[in-house]
């Protein structure tokens, strides 16, 4: 008699060619590629929505990081909320919120509904990565997690790099609130295909198969009232030393996402043209950086078993890297000299990505959004600290290489303190 399959796992060989977790990691790309275009198109507008409103630089600046404010609100809340009712439901709803968010920001009268309509996006875009992890903690090893986060994050980093372009094009043909019209159509569109593709647990999605399901983890958990209760204490104090790094990590971050087009156009009297170029040089290599990380954390995990390596080690590396090419900054003045160690720097930086986003994983795979809440929280704070800051230090000094000085310190402030990260420790679930 012929032995009986397990129906529970359904065999789709028409996908299987490609697996339903390449196409889940596709989404997750997509949607990261979306939520950083949609946060830092603003970035390349700056200019033109500053003088039709006619803002100061201070003004803009409080523009550029009120995102900040909704975005660290909703961070822990937010992974809360992801690992409660699942990353399915979740995040189709944050995405129809940064959606029309974006669409209205293409529809604002003044610098009050801007500042509303900001507001509101950092509301739509706080909960995307903590929960987004929570469904990376769902569908791939402990061993491919880094590159998970370091591929995702890459699409991120290359939204900052094509936004210029991509934005720059926009306003030429249709003015800067078409170019946001159109990027928030863009998004409801992703909000759809993820509701209609995603699952929670992979062994419920139609297209999963046996080979799939012996590489992925344990599901942890189920959704609304089956949803395990939160340890928070025990996680804020583990997770604390990280989203301290974390702060530190995002200051500089935010300079780039918020000021950059800026800091080129005005501070070195560029035009839209030879703007868009030395921005897209310096975040491309952001883009390589996030891959690299990730790349190199896995393999120093595979090589070594070692947590600390893997991870922690590379962190600090990165940090020391990225504060040594900012250091040139501070003393020269020469254009293309400036742009070459602000490319040196922001690629040392987002070798941290990788590493550091696989950590709440790592330590609390059970609530790994509510840790990748508590952790984002750090870099969310500096969304709207960094921005500010530097608008008002620029507007006082008319320096606009003097912001940098602070990335420097945080940076090494960061490196030590990533040696209080234990990311070998997992808490114990119960």
């Amino acid at each position: 008699m012929a032995e009986t399959q397990d129906v529970g796992i359904p065999q789709r060989p028409s996908v299987a060619a490609i697996g339903a977790p390449a196409i889940v990691l596709g989404l997750l790309c997509a949607m990261y590629f979306i939520t950083y275009l949609d946060r830092v198109n603003i970035a390349t507008a700056a200019t033109a929505i500053q003088d039709e409103f006619g803002l100061s630089k201070t003004q803009l600046g409080v523009a550029l990081g009120i995102f900040g404010y909704a975005y660290a609100l909703l961070q822990i809340v937010g992974g809360w909320i992801g690992d409660k009712f699942g990353p399915r439901r979740t995040l189709f709803i944050c995405s129809v919120v940064w959606a029309a968010s974006t669409v209205a920001t293409g529809l604002v009268g003044g610098f009050i509904s801007l500042l509303v309509v900001r507001f509101m996006l950092g509301l739509g875009e706080g909960a995307t990565f903590p929960t987004a992890t929570r469904a990376m903690s769902n569908w791939f090893s402990r061993e491919k997690r880094g590159f998970a986060q370091g591929i995702t994050h890459t699409f991120a980093r290359l939204a900052n790099a094509v936004a210029p372009p991509i934005v720059g094009g926009l306003m030429l043909l249709m003015g800067w609130r078409g170019a946001f019209v159109i990027l928030g159509l863009a998004s409801f569109v992703w909000a759809c295909v993820w509701l209609w593709y995603f699952r929670d647990d992979p062994r419920e999605h139609r297209d999963i198969v046996e080979t799939d399901i012996a590489e992925l983890p344990a599901y942890r958990g189920g959704t609304g009232a089956e949803a395990p209760a939160i340890p928070w204490k025990r996680l804020l104090m583990r997770m604390l030393p990280t989203t301290i790094v974390y702060f530190c990590y995002g200051w500089t971050l935010w300079l780039y996402l918020t000021w950059l087009p800026t800091f080129f156009q005005q501070g070195y009297k560029l035009d839209i043209k030879n703007t868009v170029f030395f921005s897209f040089g310096v975040l491309l290599a952001g883009v390589i950086g996030d891959t690299a990380g990730g790349v190199l954390s896995d393999w120093l995990l595979r090589r070594t078993g070692n947590f600390l390596v893997a991870r922690r080690n590379l962190i600090v590396a990165s940090f020391i890297g990225s504060l040594a090419f900012l250091i040139p900054v501070l003393v020269f003045t020469d254009l293309v000299l400036i742009a070459i160690c602000l490319s040196g720097a922001f690629f040392c930086l987002e070798l941290t990505i990788g590493p550091i986003w696989s950590v709440p994983m790592d330590v609390a795979p059970k609530y790994s959004g509510t840790a990748s809440g508590i952790m984002n929280t750090g870099s969310a704070i500096a969304a709207f600290a960094s921005p500010t800051i530097f608008g008002w230090l620029v507007d006082v000094t008319g320096d606009w290489h003097l912001p940098f000085a602070g990335s420097i310190g945080l940076l090494l402030l960061g490196a030590v303190l990533a040696f209080w990260m234990h990311p070998q420790r997992q808490i114990a679930e119960g």
